[in-house]
């Protein structure tokens, strides 16, 4: 099963996946005061305070994995595993198996919320990285994903990515793909993204 959570950082070319800690989160927090993050994530205004709340929950909870992306090009200094890096914030990556009936299913989120970063195939890079991370080291073989219809830069990225529409919410104007990765489709993804680094 996997490993201690929060053990482990994932350095890529252009990303490192740090475990979400409380020092992220006054500028978290600062993000989710932004409408239009607020409606592309479904979700709904903290305090701080309970920011923190949530930030602790997230990091107990054996059935939610939850990085906070850096930015290379943003770093200040080299980078360091167990630091915080929040100057490089730029967003997050999370996955959720919260499938009693199947344990090898996950939902994942991406949220490339500093404006300057985005279009830099830097949520593309989580994604592919978070899905080879959860695949070999939590045994998740089936991922899902909900947009809203109207963010058709991610609907794209994660079609040309290989995940497939399985239905669509009138209610939440909210369409829902999914991916079953199997080991050769593993190995392709692990292609799109170069070498990654594990740090513990």
């Amino acid at each position: 099963m996997a490993m201690a959570k929060g053990s482990v950082s994932l350095e890529g070319e252009k990303v490192i996946l740090v475990p979400y800690m409380e020092e992220h989160v006054p500028k978290y927090h600062e993000w989710m005061q932004d409408p239009s993050l607020l409606e592309a994530t479904a979700s709904e205004p903290l305090t701080l305070h309970q920011e923190y709340q949530m930030q602790l929950s997230w990091s107990q909870d054996p059935n939610k994995e939850t990085f906070i992306v850096l930015d290379k090009d943003l770093l200040v200094a080299d980078f360091s595993h167990g630091e915080p890096h929040v100057e490089a914030m730029v967003g997050d990556v999370n996955i959720f198996m919260n499938d009693l009936d199947n344990p090898h299913m996950a939902e994942i989120e991406i949220m490339i919320a500093e404006p300057k970063s985005r279009r830099k195939g830097l949520g593309k890079e989580s994604v592919l990285m978070m899905v080879a991370f959860a695949f070999e080291k939590l045994g998740i073989n089936k991922f899902q994903v909900k947009i809203g219809e109207s963010n058709g830069a991610s609907l794209d990225m994660f079609k040309k990515m290989g995940f497939m529409q399985t239905s669509y919410s009138n209610i939440f104007k909210e369409v829902t793909l999914e991916l079953q990765i199997t080991q050769a489709k593993n190995e392709e993804m692990l292609g799109l993204m170069g070498t990654v680094i594990k740090h513990t």
